[in-house]
């Protein structure tokens, strides 16, 4: 899961981005209402996290802007601003949900989760592949009744393939949801995390779930 997070004060942005990174999800930084206009241009984004407050143009102008443009990715906004007028401008503005600062991080988390979730009723909470299971709430994952350790990448990588089982996904579609801008095209990182998936998923498991598609992309399947 890729999101921008739209922050000017840099300390704040660092600390709230440090802490998503953590938990599996790619961020991209805008510092100012332009920039995250121009962000959300040329990159395909899965939550937007909008501070009110900000130089250029402010969130409220840029949440309508996205929203004029036909831009539905869901938007958090974040602001010190805690009267009702203030959330209802927001929500006109076509925000999604409105956390008022200061604010825990593990509110802010669970926000985001609640967010994905509702961007599409359909999409499970607990994602099972034959004897594999990712559970996305907890970010635990199992496979034969057995605990899985991953690092927080490659859980979000195995997560984007499960969101996706059975369809063939291409690396392109991976470096866009599961990295940020720092992404180099041109390393071979995307199968550097592939090989560590597979030892840690399939490794001796007589039915393999993860397959590459040469030239194509990757699949997560069970392939009798």
């Amino acid at each position: 899961m890729r999101i921008l997070l739209v922050e000017d004060e840099p300390r704040m942005a660092n600390v709230i981005a440090k802490g998503l990174r953590e938990n599996a999800y790619a961020v991209d930084i805008a510092e100012d209402g332009n920039a995250a206009l121009y962000q959300t241009s040329i990159n395909d984004y899965d939550l937007i996290v909008l501070d009110v407050l900000l130089p250029e143009r402010d969130g409220i102008e840029v949440c309508r802007e996205l929203r004029t443009r036909g831009d539905a990715t869901p938007i958090l906004m974040l602001t010190a601003r805690a009267t009702v007028d203030d959330r209802v401008m927001g929500f006109d503005a076509g925000a999604d949900d409105y956390l008022t600062k200061p604010f825990s991080f593990r509110e802010l988390l669970a926000r985001i989760r609640a967010l994905l979730r509702r961007e599409s009723q359909l999409r499970p909470d607990i994602f099972e592949i034959e004897d594999l299971i990712v559970d996305s709430g907890s970010h635990r994952v199992s496979r034969a009744n057995h605990e899985v350790q991953l690092t927080a990448k490659e859980y979000a990588l195995l997560e984007h393939l499960a969101r996706h089982a059975g369809q063939l996904v291409s690396r392109a579609e991976i470096a866009a949801h599961v990295w940020d801008d720092s992404f180099d095209p041109f390393s071979n990182t995307i199968e550097v995390y592939m090989n560590r998936l597979r030892k840690k998923i399939d490794g001796s498991h007589a039915i393999k779930l993860l397959h590459t598609r040469r030239g194509e992309g990757y699949i997560l399947e069970a392939q009798h």
